[in-house]
């Protein structure tokens, strides 16, 4: 099973030092901090649950996109035009505050002689959200996975999303999105791709 060409930061692999219940404590700690007590009725169960929703809301770390994953189908009458899927669900944290990061992306790819199966690309998607991001990061390492793993002649990414860590502490502009996109290939080197995806995306009829 061939793992496609990692384009992540290093990312510590063996947490096994690391316990759930070690875990737990920790936000223990920290409901002390802000001045609460852990031990009052409504927060005996919390550090529990937050380390049971971490594991849920960090779970692409333990995950690969790999060739499996990304397996592809030839039996499409030699179909070479652009496959886009739009409004795939963006549910990530940025690696700053741990704050969330909530939006959508957009995803195209032209196949050469295979195309792979539409949820595979939100399967992608999800992987790296998954885990502490900058929503520039999270968007190259979408269009590069793709355009390695499907051999494809061209990639575009495209993330619209709310950073909660602005919208929610510090600056507090509520209203505020910020839009990341990354173009690889055919969708880099011709524009014609590039604007038809553009238009494509922008149109949410």
């Amino acid at each position: 099973m061939k793992i496609v060409k990692n384009t992540d930061n290093a990312v510590l692999k063996d947490k096994s030092e690391v316990s759930d219940k070690e875990a737990e404590e920790a936000f223990r700690t920290i409901l002390r901090w802000i001045g609460e007590n852990p031990n009052r009725e409504g927060l005996l169960e919390t550090p529990r649950r937050v380390t049971k929703a971490y594991k849920e809301y960090f779970k692409g770390y333990n995950q690969e996109i790999t060739s499996e994953l990304l397996k592809t189908f030839g039996d499409v009458n030699g179909y070479d035009d652009m496959v886009l899927q739009k409004n795939i669900s963006v549910q990530s944290h940025c690696e700053h505050h741990m704050a969330p990061i909530i939006g959508v992306a957009h995803v195209a790819y032209i196949p050469k002689k295979r195309v792979v199966g539409l949820s595979k690309l939100a399967r992608v998607v999800e992987v790296y959200s998954k885990r502490l991001q900058t929503q520039e990061r999270l968007t190259m390492q979408i269009a590069k996975s793709l355009m390695d793993g499907l051999d494809a002649h061209g990639v575009a990414v495209t993330i619209d999303s709310t950073h909660q860590c602005m919208t929610m502490r510090g600056i507090k502009k509520e209203k505020a999105t910020t839009i990341t996109n990354y173009f690889l290939g055919k969708f880099k080197d011709d524009l014609s791709f590039q604007n038809r995806f553009l238009k494509h995306i922008s149109d949410n009829n």
